[in-house]
């Protein structure tokens, strides 16, 4: 049952529609791109920020400015900082922040790597009100020219898309941030869903919708149909690994099976049990990261064969702590 913002929310945007499907949606996007205040919205989440908040002290919080924000990231070092290890940025979803990223990050400085963590705007330690995928990989190229260069982009959610943007230069005014490795975790594979899904949540008739989607080309340069993870890859065949739980319930399996549909380059990895949010501190996703920066060799050798329409590429099956290999 939708609540009392919801049922108003749409009204007025009806009600604009009437008169303006252009200024509708216009106004849907604003809704839609506006981030909400950064407190804890439940008692679970502010436990586990509290458990966070004494390893979140111990890193480094660099501040960086972009247009209409300042963007925090925190950097995590390894002891021996001469170990030869790589370096990580780490980018978080929506409605989240990086406290909750700590388990990966830890890891990764476990393993001699240093871990950068980066809060979008509006989310975490940053400022800001609005969030969409231009500002994303606005924040992303600060961080890569405070931080970087990166070796190995990883992103949760929504950061998935990001750092698969920032590294195929999917933003035209921002300069194209390429990593050798990246990861994604429980992530959407295709922009156009999310507008459908928030164009149905807000009530947008159909010329409201296409003005909503229009949006897109103002603040990227490019329609929003370019917003696949086939079609913003295409030229970028960057060795990834897509890690995702089958029991998903916010962001469908069907999106790792996308992308990894995009080419020899890309694995596959489920991490069943782990649902949506989970997932991000689940010790065997955490290693299955690790290793996959620890590996060598060429592309086409490290990651399996492509993933056919209608098969499964060789992949790994992450269940209850155990890490299985199986071949297709």
């Amino acid at each position: 049952m939708a609540s009392l913002v919801e049922k108003v929310t749409r009204a007025a945007l009806r009600l604009v529609a009437a008169q303006s499907p252009e200024k509708a949606g216009e106004l849907a996007f604003w809704l839609f791109t506006r981030t909400r205040s950064t407190q804890p919205q439940s008692e679970k989440e502010r436990k586990a920020l509290a458990r966070a908040e004494a390893r979140m002290a111990e890193s480094e919080t660099v501040r960086l400015v972009i247009p209409g924000s300042v963007v925090a990231t925190h950097v995590f070092q390894p002891q021996n900082q001469a170990s030869g290890g790589q370096k990580v940025l780490i980018v978080h979803g929506y409605r989240s922040r990086s406290d909750h990223m700590i388990a990966l990050a830890d890891a990764l400085v476990a393993a001699g790597h240093t871990a950068v963590c980066l809060d979008l705007p509006g989310h975490g330690a940053s400022t800001g009100k609005t969030l969409h995928l231009g500002k994303a990989v606005e924040a992303i190229d600060a961080a890569w020219r405070q931080h970087g260069p990166f070796d190995a982009f990883v992103g949760h959610s929504f950061g998935g898309p990001s750092v698969m943007a920032a590294a195929a230069g999917s933003i035209l005014h921002v300069p194209q941030r390429r990593p050798d490795r990246i990861v994604t975790i429980a992530a959407p594979s295709n922009m156009a869903d999310v507008f459908r899904w928030a164009g149905k949540l807000m009530g947008l008739g159909a010329a409201a919708q296409n003005a909503f989607e229009r949006q897109v080309l103002r603040f990227a340069g490019r329609p929003l149909s370019e917003f696949r993870v086939d079609r913003m890859m295409h030229d970028a065949p960057i060795r990834t690994l897509v890690i995702h739980a089958e029991d998903d319930k916010e962001v469908a399996f069907s999106n790792a099976e996308a992308i990894a549909r995009i080419g020899p380059h890309v694995r596959l990895m489920k991490a069943n049990g782990f649902g949506h949010r989970r997932i991000v501190a689940a010790e065997p996703v955490t290693q299955a990261v690790v290793a996959f920066l620890g590996e060598k060799g060429r592309a086409a050798e490290i990651v399996g064969l492509p993933l056919p329409c209608s098969h499964e590429p060789n992949s790994l099956v992450a269940t209850g702590g155990r890490s299985i290999r199986r071949l297709a």
